[in-house]
C-alpha cells in the first residue's frame, strides 16, 4: 500500500508539470477586478494636486501682460493754503508716460514667460503620466511575480510530500526533503516580500492620484508589447521639436532677448504731464487752469541702467546654457530609454518564444525521470526554479519596455502607440 501510495505522488507531480509546461501564466489567484490605466489617468488629470497647481501658476502668468502694459497709475493731488485772505485751493492730476516702446517689450517679456509657465505646465504633466505608468506596469509585475510564486509553492509543497513518501520507504534521501522544505520557506519569504511591494506601489499610485494611500485598487490589466515604431533619429527629431522641457528653455532665451532690448530702452527718458484747477477765495473769486510737461532724466546711468544691461546680457548667456543643457539631458533621456526598450523587446522575444518554452519541456522531463527513477530530485528541483526565475523575468522585461516606453513619451511629447507619424 505504501509503494501504491508513493506511486500516486508520482503520478501527481507529473500531471502537475504537465500542466505548468502547457500554461506557465495561468492566473490561479487573481479574481481582483481590472485596473484600467486609461481610467487613471484621465482621473489624474483632475485630481493630481501638482498638476492642478501647475495649471493655476499658468492662468495667473497669463494675467500678467496685460497688466505690465497699462501706463502706470496717475497721481491725484489736492492743495489747499489759508486762512488768511490768500485763501486757495488746489486738484491737480499727473500721468507718467514710459518711453515709446517699453511698455510693449513690457507686455512681451511678460507673455514669453507665461508661454514658459505653460511648457512647464504640460512637461508636469506628461512627468506625472510617467510617473503613473511607470506605478501601474511595476504593480503589474508584482501581481504576476505573486502568481507564479503561489503556483510554486503549491508544486513544491507536492515535491515535499513526495521526498517525505520516499524517504519513508527507504526510496530517497532525508536531503532531498529538507531541500524542499527549505526552498518551500523562500518562496514563502519571497511572498511576503512581494506583498509589502504591492502594498507600497498601491499607496504610489493612490498619491499620484490624490486618494487616501489605502484607497483599494483592482489588479492592472495584462499590458501587450507596444512596438517601437520610431528610430533614435527620428525620436531625437521629435524631441528637440516637441519637449515642453527644451520649449521653456526656448522660450526663456526669448524673454531674455527682450529684457536686454527694455535694458537698452531704459537709457531713454519717461515722460509724465498734469493737469490742474486752482480756486482762490478772496473778495472776488478767481479760478485758473494749468498744465505742465517733465522728463525724467537718467542721470545716474553709470550705475544704474549700465548694470541693468549687464545683468539682462548675462541672464540672456544663461538661458542659452540652461537651453543647451536640457537638451543634451532630453537627448541622453532619449538615447538611454530607447537602449532599455530595445533590449527589452528582445528579450521579451526570447524568454517567452525559446527559453521558457524550453524550460517547461526540461521540468516536465525531469519530473518524468525523477518518478521512475532516473533523474535526482535537485536536478528536477533546480529546473522547477530555473523556470520560475525565467516566467519572472518575462514579466520582469514586459515591465521594463513599457515603462521605457512611458519615459519616451514624456520627453518626446508624442503617443508613442498607434499609427507611425508622418
Amino acid at each position: 500500500m505504501e509503494l501504491i501510495r508513493i506511486y500516486h505522488s508520482y503520478a501527481q507531480i507529473f500531471v502537475i508539470g504537465l500542466w505548468l509546461s502547457l500554461f506557465p501564466s495561468l492566473s490561479v489567484f487573481s479574481a481582483e477586478p481590472p485596473l484600467k490605466l486609461q481610467t487613471l489617468i484621465e482621473e489624474v488629470f483632475q485630481q493630481n494636486p501638482e498638476i492642478q497647481a501647475a495649471r493655476q501658476r499658468w492662468e495667473a502668468s497669463k494675467s500678467i501682460p496685460s497688466q505690465v502694459n497699462s501706463l502706470p497709475d496717475p497721481i491725484v493731488g489736492l492743495a489747499y493754503r489759508g486762512p488768511d485772505i490768500m485763501r486757495e485751493g488746489r486738484f491737480q492730476i499727473q500721468q507718467e508716460f514710459p518711453f515709446p516702446g517699453k511698455l510693449g517689450l513690457r507686455k512681451e517679456i511678460a507673455a514669453k514667460g507665461a508661454e514658459r509657465v505653460g511648457e512647464i505646465h504640460e512637461g508636469i504633466q506628461l512627468r506625472v503620466i510617467a510617473q503613473l505608468k511607470e506605478a501601474y506596469f511595476s504593480l503589474h509585475f508584482v501581481h504576476k511575480s505573486i502568481e507564479i510564486v503561489r503556483k510554486n509553492v503549491k508544486i513544491l509543497e507536492e515535491f515535499e510530500k513526495t521526498a517525505e513518501a520516499r524517504y519513508k520507504v527507504g526510496k530517497g534521501i532525508q536531503q532531498d526533503l529538507f531541500r524542499a522544505q527549505v526552498e518551500l520557506s523562500r518562496e514563502l519569504e519571497q511572498l511576503m516580500t512581494l506583498n509589502q511591494e504591492k502594498e507600497t506601489l498601491h499607496a504610489n499610485i493612490n498619491r499620484i492620484l490624490n486618494r487616501p494611500p489605502v484607497a483599494p485598487l483592482g489588479a492592472p490589466e495584462e499590458p501587450h508589447l507596444t512596438p517601437l515604431l520610431y528610430t533614435l533619429a527620428e525620436l531625437n527629431e521629435q524631441a528637440t521639436k516637441n519637449s515642453p522641457i527644451i520649449n521653456a528653455q526656448g522660450r526663456a532665451i526669448e524673454q531674455s532677448h527682450s529684457a536686454v532690448d527694455l535694458a537698452n530702452r531704459d537709457y531713454y527718458p519717461d515722460f509724465f504731464a498734469s493737469l490742474g484747477y486752482m480756486q482762490s477765495f478772496r473778495g472776488n473769486e478767481q479760478q485758473d487752469a494749468f498744465g505742465s510737461i517733465g522728463i525724467k532724466i537718467p542721470l545716474y546711468y553709470a550705475t544704474k541702467q549700465r548694470f541693468g544691461v549687464k545683468e539682462s546680457l548675462s541672464r540672456l548667456e544663461s538661458a542659452r546654457k540652461d537651453h543647451r543643457t536640457a537638451t543634451q539631458d532630453i537627448l541622453f533621456r532619449v538615447k538611454d530609454n530607447f537602449a532599455r526598450a530595445e533590449r527589452a523587446e528582445r528579450l521579451v522575444k526570447l524568454l517567452g518564444k525559446a527559453i521558457i518554452p524550453q524550460a517547461s519541456l526540461a521540468l516536465e522531463s525531469s519530473i518524468a525521470g525523477y518518478a521512475v527513477g532516473k533523474v535526482d530530485f535537485l536536478t528536477m528541483l533546480d529546473n522547477l526554479l530555473r523556470l520560475q526565475r525565467d516566467e519572472i523575468d518575462l514579466h520582469r522585461e514586459l515591465t521594463t519596455h513599457e515603462i521605457a516606453i512611458a519615459k519616451l513619451e514624456e520627453v518626446v511629447a508624442i503617443p508613442l502607440q498607434g499609427e507611425h507619424y508622418e
